[in-house]
Parts: structure tokens; C-alpha cells; sequence
């Protein structure tokens, strides 16, 4: 796992604190899957395109979606945006959102109107 990103042993014991107890059969290495998931996430993968030394594609995802509907990721994001000052500033960019290749025709089929009903500015 040289060229893969991995989470520090000091980042993981940051965000280990929010993760739930495991019941029944214990989980895999955390610090792997974890990985795996801020490295499909960040990257734009969908979950089988995941890298073999991360595990199983399928194991990623339903650790994502389990702790997605737990709230474990809005738990972590909370306690991390508490530390250190806060900003003067927030700015988000959105140079990276992707629209289905579908979506280019939905003006040609009269989904959406081309033109808003909104007043122009003067």
C-alpha cells in the first residue's frame, strides 16, 4: 500500500472515538476500510473501482452506507469542525460536481424550461 492513501495512526485515533461498538462478529482492520472509503470518496470511484489492497469493494460500501444512516459520518464531521478557530470565511467550490450524460438532453425534451421566469436584474 505505498502509492494508496492511508490514515495516520494520529488521525484515526481522532475519529476512532465516534465509531459504534461492533456487535456479533468483529470488524476488519478500521484504519484500512476507512481508508478506502475517504479514498473513493475523494477520488470520484464508483465502490468496484476501489483499490484490491483497501479490501473488498463490497465491504467499503456497506460500512459507508451502515455509518451513513447511523450518522457516524455526521458525528466525526461535528467533533472536527469544532476543533480550532473558527473561520472568518467559508467558501465552497464547486468546480467538481458531475451531471449524468443524460442530463444535457433534458432541455432538448422540454423538462426544464431554457428561460427563467425570474425578473432580469435592470
Amino acid at each position: 500500500m505505498v502509492d494508496l492513501f492511508l490514515l495516520s495512526h494520529a488521525q484515526m485515533a481522532r475519529l476512532s472515538p465516534h465509531f459504534p461498538l461492533a456487535h456479533g462478529v468483529p470488524r476488519v482492520d478500521d484504519r484500512r476500510v476507512v481508508s478506502g472509503i475517504v479514498y473513493v470518496i475523494r477520488n470520484g470511484l464508483q465502490w468496484k473501482d476501489a483499490p484490491k489492497a483497501y479490501g473488498p469493494h463490497k465491504t467499503l460500501y456497506n460500512r459507508f452506507r451502515r455509518w451513513s444512516r447511523l450518522g457516524v459520518f455526521d458525528k466525526i464531521f461535528m467533533a472536527l469542525s469544532q476543533d480550532g478557530p473558527k473561520p472568518e470565511r467559508i467558501m465552497i467550490d464547486a468546480t467538481h460536481l458531475k451531471a449524468h450524460w443524460t442530463a444535457a438532453s433534458l432541455l432538448k425534451k422540454g423538462m426544464f424550461s431554457a428561460k427563467s421566469d425570474a425578473p432580469k436584474a435592470g
